[in-house]
């Protein structure tokens, strides 16, 4: 079997500094990102047509995954509570043969920067500087099956309350996090999704976890179907 050479394209850039608090599909959280092709790719005719389309499809590499030694059949999905099993070709799971990752993310504009294109794009799941290995336009009559079945994946993550403690309150007031703040709404919906570990989910839990977003560790606690934003530290 011939062995194949991929090189990225190009890279994403995303709030999320780390693989915790990631969303864990596509669209979930309405982050506004930026695809910077790298060279030659960044051509302007690479994009020519593409200005109709309101969806990419967007490959990439789950770098921040170790390469496999040997392969595994079987995974625990997040989505199962991290304790049951399935097939790997039966999930998302970022650990994975090849390690490629595929999201539908929204199409916002296109950009030239002085001769090199930007992608602007909505609702990425990849972590800041995701390696891009090829984008795809999204097209509704062959893409879309409204009769597909979702597996045991067939509704979107239940959502937690999210609030904020009298600290984080204050501190969000201050001009070091006047970026994150102006972000809230998009802060809430990241931590509404619960980021903890699958295994966490279900358990009463009062550790202090932290989320690397924008650049800002925020410390956050979870009681229940409360999720509290503690504190927040400049990393």
């Amino acid at each position: 079997m011939t062995a194949f050479t991929i090189e990225p394209i190009g890279r994403i850039r995303t709030p999320y500094g780390q693989k915790f608090a990631v969303p864990r599909q596509p669209g979930l959280a309405p982050a506004r990102c930026e695809i910077e092709l790298f060279k030659p790719y960044c051509d302007p005719q690479a994009v020519v047509g593409l200005e109709g389309f309101s969806h990419i499809h967007v490959i990439f590499v789950f770098d921040q995954e170790k390469e496999q030694e040997s392969f595994r059949p079987m995974v625990r999905p997040p989505r199962l509570g991290g304790n049951q099993r399935v097939g790997v070709f039966a999930c998302r799971s970022p650990n994975r043969p090849n390690r490629l990752g595929l999201s539908v993310l929204k199409l916002c504009a296109i950009e030239n920067r002085n001769g090199r294109i930007v992608l602007k794009v909505e609702g990425a799941d990849m972590v800041d500087n995701t390696p891009i290995i090829d984008i795809k336009p999204y097209i509704p009559f062959v893409d879309a099956i409204p009769e597909a079945q979702g597996g045991f994946a067939t509704q979107p993550p239940p959502q937690k309350q999210v609030v904020y403690s009298a600290t984080a309150q204050v501190q969000l007031s201050e001009p070091r996090f006047a970026a994150l703040s102006a972000q809230r709404a998009l802060l809430n919906s990241i931590l509404a999704q619960d980021p903890r570990p699958a295994y966490k989910l279900k358990e009463a839990d009062s550790k202090d976890y932290a989320a690397l977003i924008m650049g800002v560790n925020v410390h956050f606690s979870v009681s229940g179907d409360t999720i509290t934003v503690e504190r927040l530290e400049l990393s």
